[in-house]
């Protein structure tokens, strides 16, 4: 077999890779694995798709080795295959922002100002939580919380956040995050929070970047989730 071949064979299989990332669908799946693992089921209520819809995708994901599986009873739980894929939705998501104009000014029809608040860097935020100068509330769902949450992170659910702003403190500024940087569920939050008199600020990370970061991580106990139970629907599902 000549050079040419064998590097047309090689890149082909690089454009797999590519080929399974080509639906947002998809890469949506595996920012939400990022954050603990979901059955089939649990996949499809969040995203408002059908079962069959997701098994599709998710059999696309595996083909790629992206994703893996294990079966608990009558249900199959999938997660990341390593955290490389976390990093390479990363990229992309990066790339994307960098490049496409679409993506700044879809962000930012959420959190009118978001531009207000610079993020806090990651040192100097645990610094300012063990001082208690800062608050930091992790809006994601409580499962993908229990599976892994910064140090003395606050969970209230964006859709709680309206009945639990009372919790919030203050006399010192809130800092909000969610699953990664582009996850619209913190910009919500700080929106809505600053409209409500709180000092808030989004952090620049999501908990995607802070594993990566390979940062302190405390991890609570993890039910698996197989079906969602019943509750208001984010802004961001």
């Amino acid at each position: 077999m000549s050079i040419r071949q064998s590097k047309t064979e090689l890149f082909e299989q690089f454009a797999r890779v590519g080929k399974a990332l080509s639906s947002g669908l998809r890469i949506e799946i595996l920012d939400l694995l990022a954050q603990s693992e979901r059955s089939v089921e649990a996949l499809a209520e969040i995203l408002n798709q059908s079962i069959q819809n997701i098994s599709r995708h998710l059999q696309v994901l595996r083909q790629t080795k992206l994703i893996a599986s294990r079966k608990e009873g009558n249900f199959v739980f999938y997660r990341l295959a390593d955290p490389d894929v976390c990093q390479l939705v990363g990229m992309v998501q990066g790339v994307a922002h960098r490049h496409l104009s679409e993506v700044e000014e879809i962000v930012a029809r959420f959190g009118s100002h978001k531009t207000e608040f610079e993020a806090l860097a990651a040192p100097e935020l645990l610094k300012r939580v063990e001082r208690g100068d800062v608050v930091v509330v992790d809006v994601r769902p409580r499962l993908e919380f229990n599976a892994g949450h910064l140090p003395g992170a606050l969970n209230i659910p964006l859709p709680e956040l309206e009945r639990r702003l009372k919790e919030l403190p203050t006399d010192v500024e809130v800092v909000a995050y969610c699953r990664g940087r582009y996850c619209l569920m913190a910009y919500a939050a700080v929106d809505y929070m600053t409209a409500k008199g709180v000092a808030a600020m989004r952090m620049g990370m999501g908990m995607s970047e802070w594993r990566l970061d390979q940062r302190p991580t405390v991890v609570e106990t993890v039910v698996a989730e197989m079906l969602p139970s019943p509750r208001p629907r984010s802004r961001d599902q």
